[in-house]
């Protein structure tokens, strides 16, 4: 009776929310005080796929979910991102029968890495993919291996862990399950010898504490590397970009599958990829895979097109309080957004807890920002002094590139005044609104 009554309420509040365009994850809340251990009591789906991480859970999840309706299968996922333990009873518990059964081929389940462990106590996923495990949200999370230690609290051995080789924190992970499948990237031409990052986190085994040897770095710590004591050491990989061309915003996976990438960013080479281990261990064929990743554009809102005055502008979701986002923003900027000014806005630092904690952006290499191609730099809101103060640090012309604005409605008259080739804003979730509010948003554009 408490199943069927959690399941009722639960419904109901989900469809008032769906309604009011609110409330993911307040219908899982109150179901759960009805029916605390009611996802232990559900029937589910043969498979049931979640997938954590860093960064890149929300973008493969989505992909992985297009992809899988495409090849004929029932998907339910989190398309909201509430990805703690409500937010998933209220995805599994609106998506049953009164009875407790879930009505679906697949579930996908955008999972927090902290509170993974408060939901897979209740039941094991058939896949659990792990994506990346990198310095984010030290507020909340410290730092990544204690990130890792709440994680594998949440992995039983009868999962099939679906693990990023080329990171060597995740990788530990495969000690815990008694089946792995590997995702990784071969050597590209883009690769370095060095890490060309702020900090260092692949310095030291995440094992033993000894000195690490890399072969090749892709970006940040994530590489192709070994221990010089232990032997820990990238696995052979199931899953692999054999080919990838940023340039020509191409790839290949495993020697065979040519897709096209409508942005091309190493991030989003890695998302695909996971995107491509899930849907073909869930049953989809390669091609059909292909064929629908080829030039996805993401509908999650990471990237947004939009216009401000007479210029024509790309949003760049770009977490705070995580440097290897915006690493990859900067860099993309840098490195394919031909001339053009770039808007950066941190005026609150996170949507979920209150900190004006903001060490994060000394981890960032705002170097990126100095290359030729960026004109001008506008920087706003509450935190705009700090972010003065750490790009003062960079080679940067503060006198003839940046140009601080910290009201974020008068910096974009002030651009909106200007004429630019291309205009791109980098902020996190927590103050997208504030720009697009201002703009014009869509794909007419």
């Amino acid at each position: 009776m408490k199943l069927f009554l959690a399941v009722l309420v639960c419904r109901f509040l989900h469809f008032v929310g769906g309604i009011l365009g609110r409330g993911s994850s307040l219908p899982g809340l109150v179901a759960l005080k009805i029916c605390p251990d009611a996802l232990a009591r559900v029937k589910l789906p043969p498979a049931v796929i979640a997938v954590t991480g860093s960064n890149g859970k929300t973008s493969t999840v989505e992909m992985a979910a297009h992809v899988l309706n495409k090849a004929g299968k029932k998907v339910i996922y989190n398309r909201e991102g509430s990805n703690q333990i409500a937010g998933a009873a209220s995805l599994i518990l609106s998506a049953c029968t009164f009875s407790g059964k879930v009505k679906g081929d697949v579930i996908l389940l955008e999972t927090d890495e902290r509170y993974a462990k408060h939901i897979f106590k209740y039941f094991t996923p058939t896949h659990y993919v792990i994506t990346n495990l990198l310095r984010d949200q030290l507020t909340r999370n410290g730092h990544p291996e204690w990130v890792y230690r709440e994680i594998e609290k949440s992995i039983s051995r009868d999962t099939t862990l679906v693990l990023n080789a080329d990171d060597p924190l995740v990788s530990c992970f495969a000690e815990k399950a008694d089946r792995v499948v590997w995702f990784g990237m071969d050597r590209q031409p883009f690769c370095t010898e060095e890490n060309t990052g702020v900090y260092d986190d692949g310095k030291y085994c995440p094992k033993c504490k000894a000195p690490m040897k890399y072969d090749y770095y892709h970006f940040n710590h994530i590489g192709s590397y070994h221990c010089t004591k232990c032997g820990h050491e990238k696995a052979h990989t199931d899953y692999t970009v054999t080919s990838a061309d940023l340039d020509r915003a191409e790839i290949t996976i495993n020697g065979e599958y040519n897709i096209k990438l409508s942005f091309s960013s190493i991030y989003n080479v890695y998302n695909i990829l996971a995107c491509f281990a899930v849907c073909e261990l869930a049953g989809a064929d390669g091609n059909t895979i292909a064929e629908n990743v080829n030039s996805y554009v993401l509908k999650n809102g990471r990237i947004v097109r939009y216009r401000l005055g007479e210029n024509d502008g790309v949003f760049l979701v770009s977490k705070h309080e995580n440097s290897v986002s915006y690493d990859s923003s900067l860099k993309y900027i840098a490195q394919n957004g031909g001339d053009c000014a770039v808007i950066i806005i941190v005026d609150s630092v996170s949507r979920r807890y209150e900190t004006g904690e903001t060490s994060w952006l000394w981890d960032v290499n705002f170097e990126w920002l100095a290359s030729d191609n960026i004109k001008r730099i506008y920087l706003s809101g509450k935190h705009c002094t700090d972010l003065i103060n750490r790009i003062s640090y960079t080679s940067v012309s503060m006198l003839d590139k940046v140009e601080p604005i910290s009201d974020i409605e008068e910096m974009t008259r002030a651009v909106a005044a200007e004429r630019y080739e291309k205009l791109y804003t980098v902020t996190c979730f927590s103050d997208k609104d504030k720009f697009l509010s201002k703009v014009k948003v869509g794909e007419d554009i």
